[in-house]
């Protein structure tokens, strides 16, 4: 008896030693889009030319580095295409953070205890931080845009200025994702958008799995969670998908936000990019009224 109870401590000290590595480690994940169905989901104009020269598929790895406090989430090398291999890195970054995938080059930090985020990203040369939520917060992918007339003659879809209608279906069905039990929800948008000058509602669903084995909250994009850690989304024209798991011990350095940065409003950050686009398409006007000139 004295042998089973002490075969019985042993047992319980050897799960109670796992469950504490698995406390931090490191996920990798795989992001991989078809540019053209993405794009064309989302309502942008794409010519056949266009087309033909685009890449079949985009794919960027990234890491979630986690403790038991905190976590970090970005890209850990070039994104490649299926045109060469990272031949149009700007291309692969564009579609990524069109398609709402990873966020291109950002950084994301998260704080389990209030499900805080911190964006870093580089803007004009200088880094920034923007501070959020884990949340579902989906908008239409054309707000934001333009809505002149030039942009209306080259798109039949246009999505009106209006907040979606979002519905939350859980399911019970389950797979395991990197040997963690996954649950699955439908994230179920419906958009009001003109579609050859008709109104209509376009109905767009992306899947989450989610694992609550880990212990805390993630979701590789901020603004699409319900619950869990969420371990793959698929949506059309692409996804994401944790690809494997490793358990070791994590520094907090590495999932701490950098301090010397400055910090910015959600508001602010898109003041800035349409500034930013607005003097593009200022240089573009010129350069072509040069062009035509000579």
């Amino acid at each position: 008896m004295k042998k089973i109870f002490i075969a019985f401590l042993g047992a319980m000290a050897f799960a109670v030693s796992v469950q504490a590595q698995k406390k931090s480690g490191a996920i990798q994940y795989q992001t991989s889009i078809d540019p053209v169905a993405m794009a064309e989901a989302s309502g942008f104009p794409i010519s056949e030319e266009m087309k033909a020269r685009m890449p079949r598929s985009i794919k960027a790895n990234y890491e979630l580095l986690y403790n038991a406090t905190n976590a970090s989430f970005m890209p850990v090398v070039e994104t490649e295409d299926s045109n060469g291999g990272g031949g149009q890195p700007n291309m692969g970054r564009m579609m990524m953070r069109f398609g709402g995938f990873g966020g291109g080059n950002k950084e994301y930090y998260y704080t389990f205890a209030d499900q805080k985020v911190v964006e870093v990203f580089d803007l004009m040369d200088t880094t920034y931080v923007m501070p959020s939520k884990l949340s579902l917060n989906v908008v239409n992918p054309m707000m934001g845009r333009p809505n002149n007339a030039s942009n209306q003659s080259t798109s039949a879809v246009q999505f009106l200025n209006v907040p979606p209608t979002i519905e939350v279906i859980k399911s019970d069905e389950t797979k395991k994702i990197v040997n963690l039990n996954c649950n699955k929800v439908t994230i179920k948008t419906t958009r009001k958008a003109t579609v050859l000058g008709m109104e209509k509602d376009i109905t767009d669903e992306t899947v989450l799995w989610y694992t609550n084995d880990l212990g805390f909250n993630f979701s590789p994009d901020p603004n699409l969670w319900t619950e869990g850690a969420v371990l793959a989304i698929e949506k059309k024209g692409g996804g994401m998908l944790a690809t494997s798991i490793e358990y070791r011990g994590v520094s907090a350095k590495d999932v701490t936000a950098p301090k010397k940065a400055i910090a910015i409003t959600p508001e602010q950050y898109q003041a800035k990019q349409a500034a930013m686009m607005a003097r593009f398409r200022n240089n573009g006007n010129r350069q072509g009224g040069a062009m035509r000139v000579n």
